[in-house]
């Protein structure tokens, strides 16, 4: 897509509301050279950000663990998602209380000539966008979807979630090119993540989960998933899980901001559990859904 074909949409640059098409950063910004930055995703339905004070926090982690300061509130950063949502309901002339987006927050290093080393007294490129929700269809989140697996050959950062996503798009191409939704990763023989979502494996009626470390990310709904799970009794552990745990699950899942809770069904072609979406998958996704009924923010 050219610079021309980009649609008109809302964005944020450096203090100024604009539109992409005339949003313009520096060439020697380290985002763009390095990819030495963070981001975050923040899900919005019904004109409501989704957890944001959640997604606030893991911003807060990104940025300290790569020290890059954070030079923008919570309360500024509620502002501009506010008025991008607004803006982005305008532009595609839907009412703000029945538009889902997801709103995009992206923080740089800064400008600074071409050095490994961490400049100093950078001022942060700030960014933020509103764009159109895609999400599972309700044949997917019906029948459930297909992944494939690999090994984890991304860096042993996965806690920062950095910008610099080419271990991810190369995850991702995996099963895409497979004409598999996702991508599902193990280090040494244990379960790591998917390219882009997380995983949750159900056995005997237990919902298990890898630890959150600095091999995997944190997802927001790690701690929703608990909450939900808590709230329906259903009980939740997080400890390693093998390969041989999640090729004999009853149950798989993914979560993310797009994805929700979306049932694996099958895993390099072979079935997982029954081949369809199990009681768990169901009532999770079930619960999510009047979770985000009453968003957070």
């Amino acid at each position: 897509m050219s610079t021309a074909a980009l649609p008109p949409l809302p964005c944020y640059l450096n203090g100024e509301f604009t539109l992409l098409p005339d949003a313009k950063i520096s060439v020697m910004d380290r985002g763009f050279i390095f990819g030495d930055g963070i981001y975050e995703v923040i899900p919005v339905y019904g004109g409501r950000a989704f957890r944001f004070d959640q997604h606030m926090a893991r911003l807060d982690r990104s940025l300290g663990l790569t020290r890059i300061p954070n030079t923008t509130s919570h309360l500024q950063w509620r502002d501009i998602t506010h008025k991008l949502i607004a803006s982005y309901a305008q532009s595609t002339g839907v009412a703000v209380e029945n538009s889902d987006q997801l709103v995009y927050l992206q923080i740089t290093r800064g400008v600074a000539m071409r050095d490994h080393v961490m400049p100093q007294n950078l001022t942060p490129t700030v960014f933020a966008m509103s764009n159109r929700f895609v999400q599972p269809s309700a044949d997917q989140f019906a029948r459930g979807v297909a992944c494939v697996s690999a090994d984890d050959f991304r860096w042993q950062k996965a806690n920062i979630k950095s910008i610099s996503l080419l271990g991810a798009v190369f995850a991702r191409q995996i099963s895409f090119d497979a004409g598999a939704m996702e991508t599902v990763m193990f280090r040494d023989g244990t379960l790591s993540e998917a390219a882009a979502s997380n995983v949750w494996v159900v056995k005997d009626g237990v919902v298990l989960g890898t630890p959150p470390d600095h091999l995997v990310l944190e997802g927001i709904r790690y701690g929703l998933l608990e909450e939900l799970c808590q709230a329906q009794g259903i009980p939740f552990q997080l400890r390693p899980i093998s390969r041989a745990e999640v090729l004999q699950a009853d149950e798989l899942l993914l979560t993310s901001a797009t994805k929700e809770v979306l049932a694996i069904t099958t895993l390099d072609g072979q079935a997982v559990g029954s081949g369809t979406p199990g009681p768990m998958a169901r009532a999770l996704h079930a619960a999510y859904q009047r979770a985000k009924a009453q968003p957070t923010s």
